[in-house]
């Protein structure tokens, strides 16, 4: 009897050490998010949330507490909250910074967007950050010194490495890379080459740990680059085109979320140690109203948008009420809206018409002035205009003569891919010739045009300005009129459809 119970006891002893071997696998999860300048739900509420996102970030943890939750770029602007004033200061992602606080955000690289803010204000904001913050081509020019961001925890890093463990003791360490496209020269930022530094940093981190993801804000042409380069990276977590893809190359994937967490992609990973290879499952989550919001991230979301609410109402007295239901996306991208008309454009350049009863030649608005960086869909509001046009601004009647008006349509051509680009209405050019309503402009003729108060500043097109002498005269609306301020006009218009 004592033999059979020794063997059991033996037996046990066995099966126990089995159970908690180290097998030399092991399992962790990234969620993605990228180009999120929206804490709140967007299109009427039926998509998006970051405190939607939080819900599906810890039933992630519980499934695996193995998870990490990543930022791909671009998130601290632009935004209709960033330009509000809250206690004496414009927010500035304040508020975006706050809420991934309170999400427990793991990591973040840099977005082209981040540099949108002064020096001043983006160091704040890195500051205020819990979470780390990667890039290796990007750095900080301060005093006439080149050197790498810092935050109060410490220097932005190069690279950045996490360690997993499992219940039988596996151990994996897992390193991350990133890179920033350059596209948004400002004083205090410098890139250096895209390529060289992704090549270098990942060089340098290879041999530290036992596998390399990228977590990039590039155009996808250069992470299908980076993939095809360094073969060994199973994923590249990118940001920067605002729609979702996932890109096979080689033995590698690019995977890219829609914006404004409208999707988020989660990546459970198997890795092997023995055969050094990750095998991935991705998942592109929709983040819709069928998910319950996490009520911390949820408060700090309300505190936010009661503050944006309060000054929504001083200008339009419902800011949430459905005035359009977009059966086509309307583009607000950076890109198309500083290069290309968009029906984004043409509406906005309507309502501008609609605001004098039609009785103007034309509409002009520079596409600097289009701050979203998205495209509209669904159920449209008022807020949603505020997003596309969150400095305001009044909508002018301008005479002016059709020589400096031939002249201002053919700056904003040579201006293509900047602010200064124009959206146009009742503009066309046919066979090399401005067509103003269908005829070609007269030099000598008086135009009345309704121009975004911005363009007579001066600021984008130097010449266009008060003290021009071919500008005959300027009516500046009053504050009772729907053309004192763009976003009005462009509520109003859309509600008269």
């Amino acid at each position: 009897m004592k033999s059979i119970k020794s063997i059991f006891y033996f037996l046990s002893i066995l099966l126990f050490l089995s159970c908690n071997q180290d097998d030399g696998k092991i399992g962790f999860t990234f969620l993605q998010l990228n180009d999120v300048y929206e804490i709140a739900p967007i299109q009427g509420g039926e998509f998006g949330g970051m405190a939607r996102v939080e819900t599906v970030h810890q039933e992630l943890l519980k499934e695996n507490k193995n998870t990490l939750l990543l930022m791909a770029g671009d998130f601290l602007n632009p935004s209709l909250l960033g330009t509000v004033k809250y206690n004496g200061e414009r927010i500035r992602g304040k508020q975006m910074i706050e809420t991934m606080n309170a999400m427990n955000f793991d990591l973040v690289a840099f977005g082209n967007h981040e540099f949108d803010l002064s020096a001043n204000d983006l160091q704040k904001r890195l500051d205020e950050s819990n979470f780390d913050w990667i890039t290796s081509n990007v750095l900080q020019v301060k005093d006439g010194k080149t050197t790498p961001f810092t935050n109060k925890k410490n220097k932005v890093n190069e690279t950045y490495i996490k360690e997993f463990t499992d219940s039988d003791g596996t151990l994996v360490r897992v390193g991350f890379i990133s890179v920033c496209v350059p596209s948004n020269p400002k004083s205090y930022v410098k890139y250096k080459d895209v390529i060289e530094e992704v090549k270098r940093s990942y060089n340098e981190l290879k041999d530290k740990v036992d596998v390399v993801f990228g977590l990039t804000h590039l155009k996808i042409t250069d992470d299908k680059k980076i993939a095809e380069l360094l073969q060994n990276i199973p994923l590249i977590m990118g940001g920067h085109e605002h729609t979702n893809m996932m890109i096979p190359v080689g033995n590698s994937f690019v995977a890219k979320a829609d914006a404004n967490a409208k999707t988020a992609y989660i990546h459970r990973i198997s890795y092997d140690k023995k055969t050094k290879k990750a095998s991935i499952k991705s998942e592109l989550k929709e983040i819709n109203n069928s998910i319950i919001e996490d009520a911390s991230v949820g408060a700090v979301v309300n505190k936010w948008q009661t503050i944006l609410k309060k000054k929504i109402k001083e200008i339009i007295e419902n800011p949430d009420e459905v005035i359009l239901k977009a059966k086509i996306s309307l583009d607000g991208r950076d890109k198309p809206i500083r290069s290309m008309q968009t029906n984004l454009g043409e509406l906005i350049t309507k309502s501008m018409s609609f605001a004098f009863d039609d009785k103007v030649d034309c509409a002009l608005v520079n596409g600097g002035s289009i701050r979203i960086d998205d495209e509209l869909e669904g159920n449209i509001t008022p807020v949603d205009i505020f997003r596309v046009l969150p400095y305001g601004g009044a909508v002018l009647k301008v005479k002016l003569k059709g020589s400096l008006l031939q002249k201002v349509l053919d700056y904003g051509v040579k201006a293509t891919g900047t602010g200064a680009y124009l959206q146009r209405y009742n503009i066309q050019k046919t066979n090399n010739k401005w067509l103003i309503q269908n005829k070609s402009i007269n030099p000598n003729k008086i135009y009345t045009v309704a121009f975004s108060d911005y363009l007579l500043k001066g600021f984008d097109i130097p010449f266009l300005s008060e003290k021009n002498k071919n500008v005959v005269s300027v009516y500046n609306p009053k504050s009772t009129e729907i053309s004192y301020d763009i976003r009005n006009a462009v509520i109003l218009y859309l509600k008269s459809l």
